[in-house]
């Protein structure tokens, strides 16, 4: 338990990481280098509780600051990494400063995707939320009575449409695809959250792309739609979706491919270099992907710190995420990657439904809205691998619960 860490990203994998390593009682030292002024916190609830004034930055912090004193993990904020150097196993800081490593862990995350300056995506009142920063920022500009242009149908989008149709904002989505959530969910879990939009006053337009933003000293008015409408607007928010900060690394001569690839351990093609969370590509089913979700970015991470602490055990990924919108919990077990097929199962709890995917005849995830039932059930037979008959699970007197006994 020799030889420096530096931990290179100051969000949920970084932290995860550092905090099992000192719960397996690892002693090393460790370093954090985070590009952020603030110590690590939760992300999610930027865009939900913090955005509504629910939560502060302190209650989202993960640890207080003593925390990393106290068990000896030295963090240097407003700090980047700016060059690896691979042969010498050391990081040039953005202070020109080295420092040396024994390992690196690489957990940078992801940046969401700005609309292009061409288009107008540099006007004021454009927005992406990254940080407490965007957040604060964006918060200022969510006044009641307002207009605001989501432009993406996708989970970060529909968050998004909750907390600004909640702030009394008027709210339009739009959606070049032919539905909203077309790449991450079926047709059947799409049709009911935007009902549940629809119901609440969200203007969604499906089909209908972003020609350009217009503005008006320096400030967006506007919205020049692929239909031709023009729509009035005061704030537009960009939800379509993130790249994955892997630039470090491929200047670092890692292999990178829509991310950091790594093995089952975590590891990058540099044996002393490992990447975990948004950023890394990892293998799952054969296939190679990236899991942009907190149970992720904490999972592997403590995967990575098992193994960097001596340990050889797999990173064995058990997918599940979530979106809070309204009052409305959505919770996802598995991961859809691939289905063919599905069902719709209505929940015992008015308001309830789950949505069931199967591929090749295989239960592969399930889509529960406001139904824990069919989320912990569902998530229970996926990890076990099994999948209950069909007639059994489509009949809605069937107990759900003794198909995992």
């Amino acid at each position: 338990m020799t030889g420096r860490l530096v931990v290179v990203g100051g969000g949920q994998a970084a932290f995860a990481l550092v905090a099992k390593l000192r719960a397996l009682k690892d002693e090393r030292p460790i370093t954090i280098i985070a590009a952020e002024a603030s110590h690590p916190y939760q992300r999610p609830p930027l865009s939900k509780k913090y955005l509504l004034g629910e939560a502060d930055l302190e209650r989202l912090k993960f640890r207080p600051e003593s925390w990393y004193a106290d068990n000896n993990v030295d963090i240097r904020l407003s700090t980047e990494v700016t060059a690896i150097d691979r042969s010498a196993k050391s990081v040039t800081l953005s202070d020109g400063s080295t420092l040396h490593y024994a390992y690196l862990a690489l957990a940078t995350g992801a940046t969401p995707r700005r609309l292009p300056a061409e288009i107008g995506g540099d006007l004021d009142g454009v927005f992406t939320v990254r940080d407490y920063r965007d957040a604060d920022r964006l918060g200022v500009e969510m006044q009641e009575g307002r207009r605001a242009l989501v432009v993406g149908g996708g989970y970060i989008g529909l968050e998004a449409a909750a907390v600004a149709r909640g702030r009394g904002l008027h709210v339009t989505v739009i959606e070049m695809a032919d539905r909203i959530l077309a790449r991450v969910a079926s047709p059947a879990t799409a049709t009911i959250l935007k009902a549940i939009h629809t119901a609440r006053g969200v203007d969604v337009r499906e089909k209908t792309g972003l020609v350009s933003l217009l503005g008006e000293n320096g400030r967006v008015t506007g919205a020049e739609l692929s239909d031709g409408f023009v729509l009035p607007v005061d704030v537009v928010i960009a939800g379509i979706g993130v790249a994955a900060n892997d630039g470090l690394a491929r200047d670092a001569g890692l292999e990178v491919t829509n991310g950091i690839v790594v093995d089952a351990h975590a590891r990058t093609s540099d044996p002393a270099v490992f990447a975990m969370g948004d950023c890394a590509v990892l293998p799952f089913e054969g296939n190679r992907v990236r899991l942009e979700s907190v149970q992720n970015a904490v999972d592997q991470a403590e995967a990575a710190a098992a193994v960097i602490a001596g340990g050889d055990a797999p990173y064995e990924p058990k997918p599940w995420f979530w979106s809070d919108q309204y009052d409305v919990k959505l919770q996802i077990a598995g991961f859809c990657m691939g289905f063919d097929d599905t069902f719709v199962r209505p929940g015992q709890r008015e308001g309830s439904v789950s949505v069931w995917y199967f591929r090749e005849g295989r239960l592969i995830a399930v889509d529960a809205v406001n139904d824990a039932k069919a989320y912990v059930v569902g998530k229970k037979l996926i990890e076990m691998g099994r999948t209950p008959a069909r007639e059994a699970l489509e009949d809605p007197a069937t107990d759900l619960k003794a198909l995992t006994l």
